[in-house]
């Protein structure tokens, strides 16, 4: 089944130990042909956390179901107040080092794709094009209804001004764009509905228990199976949406690289995995090819 369910996976202690080589990354991508599947990790930089890395908010924040969404107007009231904060730290990230050496990589011709399990659109604000966002992304709105869509800033603005003043006290943000608040916070916020039926809207991401749209699934399989390697930026590879591409370039014998600082579930069929900074080490190989990154200076 396509499902992003949450999972809880613990490292086995005969995982291979991180490295710092990264000639091993230097060679695929001078090669050419390299397939990036990048996840929360890389966007850690640009100010937006991660659920299972240092520091991640999985342990204090269980993130919104597809099943509770639909369900209950109590808990979409939950989501969209939490959602609402959220988005204007979202709203004001900008790409860092590691999502612009990607698009260095990409504009000079050694990357034939990227895929990201993460929503924020900083690969295409780093000027990454053609992306796959597995997961979709929250800078767009649906209806669950119509299938009406709208940008994230028309519902913001809507939000606004059904809420003057909603301006709580937040004790963090979350990957998916959730602020932490407590039930008492959220109690009085308004949500609003689809302006076209007057349906219920969510966010264009692809909730925790929810299917991936089959044809991007086939689509990224075919990404992998047209790779000359696998490049994994950032991900624990915890849940299958992303841990199955890593498993297929494995069983066709294209070679896996990590680049995660902590372990990953697809340790086990990597040929490496570099236990550096995303940036440093990005910005690190690009300087090693020839490839100028815009704003960073490889140390």
């Amino acid at each position: 089944m396509r499902m992003r369910p949450t999972l809880s996976w613990t490292p086995a202690e005969d995982l291979p130990p991180g490295s710092t080589d990264l000639g091993p990354v230097t060679d695929a991508l001078r090669a050419g042909g390299v397939l990036v599947l990048s996840g929360a990790g890389i966007s850690t930089e640009s100010g937006i956390p991660d659920y299972r890395g240092e520091g991640g908010s999985l342990s204090r924040h269980t993130p919104m179901t597809y099943q509770d969404f639909v369900a209950s107007a109590r808990a979409r009231r939950r989501y969209w107040a939490r959602s609402h904060l959220g988005w204007r730290t979202f709203g004001r990230a900008r790409p860092n080092a590691g999502h612009r050496a990607v698009a260095a990589l990409s504009g000079h011709g050694l990357l034939s794709g990227v895929i990201t399990q993460n929503v924020d659109g900083l690969h295409q604000a780093a000027g990454s094009e053609d992306v796959v966002e597995l997961h979709g992304s929250l800078a767009r709105v649906v209806c669950l209804s119509c299938g009406a869509s709208c940008p994230r800033r028309d519902l913001a603005r809507r939000l606004e001004e059904a809420n003057p003043g909603f301006a709580p006290t937040v004790a963090g943000i979350n990957p998916d764009g959730d602020a932490d608040l407590t039930d008492a916070q959220v109690r009085d916020f308004r949500v609003v509905p689809c302006t076209v039926c007057g349906g219920i809207l969510k966010p264009d991401v692809v909730f925790f228990g929810e299917t991936v749209p089959p044809h991007r699934v086939e689509h990224c399989r075919r990404l992998v199976r047209e790779a000359a390697s696998l490049l994994v930026l950032g991900s624990s590879l915890t849940v299958m949406s992303g841990l199955r591409f890593v498993r297929q370039a494995a069983q066709a014998g294209t070679p896996v690289l990590i680049i995660n600082r902590d372990p990953t579930r697809g340790d086990t069929h990597a040929l490496t995995r570099v236990a550096l900074p995303l940036g440093t080490a990005l910005t690190t190989v690009a300087d090693r090819l020839g490839v100028p990154v815009e704003g960073t200076t490889a140390t």
